[in-house]
């Protein structure tokens, strides 16, 4: 069964995350262009994937 899960970062929604059935990592897919760096990275887990999505906001502040 697929798993996924929407990645949110204070008020973004940075992208979302999808574990195939038999598969060990989740795959993100950016829904905003401040995380488009994410894009397609493996990830070992849900919270994995939101720490780098909060990771690269404090780098790459999106301007007010």
């Amino acid at each position: 069964m697929t798993k996924s899960y929407i990645v949110e970062v204070g008020d973004f929604s940075a992208g979302i995350v999808v574990r195939e059935a038999g598969e060990r990592h989740f795959t993100f897919f950016a829904s905003a262009s401040p995380f488009w760096k994410l894009e397609g990275r493996l990830f070992a887990s849900v919270s994995e994937a939101e720490s780098a999505a909060r990771a690269l906001l404090r780098v790459n502040p999106v301007p007010a």
